[in-house]
């Protein structure tokens, strides 16, 4: 039997916030396909030079009421960085919430704009405790 990943699908609310968010990571669009007929646009993300592990985003025209409040029951998106410090103080100074800050040094948690999970993991060993992450509290859920 075969079996190759493709990639992870997640719907969205607000196209636009949603790509600002993933480019904030630092996923580069790698494509785009609009449906005229079934009212979609899907856009497809990944970490540079990795363009077989994208997540696409799903945008739906007419809205989409169906969305969860609280999107949980996805689990969440990983993604390895270099520097998880450096990735989280980027992050929280273009507004977005730590919502498990980096205490060990190694994980972390934020949230999309439509609520999905992302957990940020440091590339090799943890890092050593530094302020402000090692002394800062969860926010919310994650």
């Amino acid at each position: 039997m075969s079996l190759k990943y493709l990639h992870t699908m997640v719907r969205v609310k607000d196209l636009d916030a949603s790509i600002a968010f993933y480019k904030l990571l630092g996923l580069e669009e790698t494509r785009r396909m609009d449906s005229e007929g079934g009212r979609f646009t899907l856009v497809f993300l990944a970490p540079p030079g990795q363009e077989e592990c994208p997540v696409e985003l799903t945008y739906n025209w007419d809205g989409d009421d169906g969305l969860p409040s609280d999107s949980r029951h996805f689990g969440h998106l990983a993604y390895r960085v270099g520097n998880i410090y450096e990735v989280c103080q980027h992050l929280m100074d273009n507004g977005v919430t730590i919502n498990r800050p980096p205490r060990d040094g190694h994980m972390a948690f934020v949230r999309s704009p439509d609520n999905i999970s992302i957990e940020l993991l440091q590339e090799g060993d943890n890092l050593a405790p530094a302020e402000p992450w090692a002394s800062m509290a969860n926010t919310g859920h994650w």
